[in-house]
């Protein structure tokens, strides 16, 4: 099956017709729909298809037991009406790896492996990374099992419901020990590749980043009677701090985002009781991100006191840098430069990943596909399809290389 005729079938899974963006939730019938896909593109090319203790996808040419394993994939759930290429693109391409490979007659000497890592996103639960986290240990059973959706339901409930079992997740360590090499496509979330005129790039590093609760409390009280003077109002308090955030990362060269709001009691002619915001932040190196947040929540306070607010700032979630394994790194600007002695350029991102989470317990590594206009998590995310096929040939490569030595 071609990449194109992969990726048409797989397009209108869990796409919204009101927004054009994609809502492919963990434990949703969207994904549902999107792991029924994932184990048909396996079994249709005869490899031993298996889903492990946390939920994570794989298909494998060769026994994984044999050790030294070359690993491929990504994500297929998405943001909150978020585009079409952000993790789909890394499986297609997996798949489509494979086929070109197959055809050109490639002996492999090493397993070769397809994953597909749930619930990447965080978008249901408010945890980026779930299912890796969960396999390189990097999150407790514990901490998993206290995640709860905006409905309420909890992790192990929503497993239960789609009819995987929540008690067995955990780390899994023998898996990892099996993978000599772990090698994600993504569509480049930027345009360093547009505006140097390439079509594929290598990851060199994943910024420090976290998310930050932000809990503005005031006095709910009716929005025409009340005079300005004696109000308690959180929302005056959140607005200046988003400009406040805005501030602090361009001063440092940063990035702040407060992307996600909820409002306490949500009423037209209502004072809100509470705000709550959710700050996203990221940074070239340690440093200068927490200067970014620290000078962040001190305005925030600030502004809290002077509108009589009460405020509480708490991290949910952390990433420390990433750098990418240096010998594989190396090794793949070799592969790709062999044939046609070309530099492939070697980028850094601001955007997390699952290569990033399991970078602490086996060689990662990652490669780019030129993104024109730089847009990801909308419905504009785009990339042309010849740049998408030369990041199939791109990863077929590599995957070559890599696994015949």
């Amino acid at each position: 099956m071609s990449f194109h005729s992969m990726w048409a079938e797989l397009l209108p899974v869990g796409r919204s017709s009101a927004s054009g963006g994609y809502r492919r939730y963990a434990w949703t019938g969207a994904d549902a729909d999107c792991r029924a896909w994932f184990r048909q593109q396996a079994e249709a090319r005869g490899l031993a298809y298996e889903t492990d203790r946390n939920g994570n996808q794989w298909a494998w040419l060769g026994d994984p037991a044999a050790g030294d394993a070359v690993v491929t994939g990504s994500h297929l759930d998405s943001v909150p009406d978020g585009g079409a290429f952000d993790g789909p693109l890394g499986v297609v391409s997996a798949f489509a790896a494979l086929d070109e490979l197959r055809g050109r007659g490639a002996r492999l000497t090493r397993p070769l492996g397809i994953v597909n890592f749930g619930d990447e996103e965080g978008a249901r639960f408010g945890l980026a990374c779930v299912g890796s986290r969960l396999t390189a240990g990097a999150l407790t059973v514990e901490q998993a099992h206290r995640l709860t959706d905006g409905d309420g339901i909890t992790l192990p409930q929503a497993m239960e419901a789609a009819g995987y079992d929540p008690d067995a997740i955990g780390p899994d360590p023998e898996r990892l020990a099996r993978i000599g090499a772990f090698v994600e496509l993504h569509v480049e979330q930027g345009r360093a590749l547009d505006l140097s005129g390439d079509r594929i790039g290598i990851a060199s590093a994943i910024w420090p980043h976290g998310r930050w609760r932000f809990d503005f409390r005031g006095e709910a009280n009716h929005a025409g009677t009340t005079r300005l003077a004696d109000r308690r109002d959180p929302m005056l308090s959140y607005a200046e701090t988003v400009l406040a955030a805005r501030r602090e990362a361009e001063l440092a060269g940063a990035v702040a985002t407060f992307g996600k709001i909820g409002v306490e009691p949500n009423g037209v002619n209502a004072i809100p009781s509470l705000v709550r915001g959710w700050l996203d932040s990221r940074a070239a190196d340690q440093a200068t991100l927490d200067t970014v947040v620290t000078g962040i929540e001190k305005a925030a306070r600030e502004y809290a006191a002077a509108h009589g607010v009460d405020l509480g700032v708490e991290r949910e979630s952390f990433t420390p840098v990433v750098e990418f394994d240096h010998a594989l790194r190396d090794e793949l600007a070799r592969i790709l430069g062999r044939d046609t002695e070309l530099k492939v350029p070697v980028l850094g991102t601001g955007a997390g990943h699952d290569a990033g989470i399991l970078s602490g317990r086996i060689p990662t590594a990652m490669l780019f596909v030129r993104n024109p206009t730089g847009v990801s998590h909308s419905p504009a995310e785009y990339a042309a399809e010849d740049d998408c096929v030369a990041g199939v040939s791109a990863l077929a490569d590599v995957l070559e290389g890599l696994a015949r030595t």
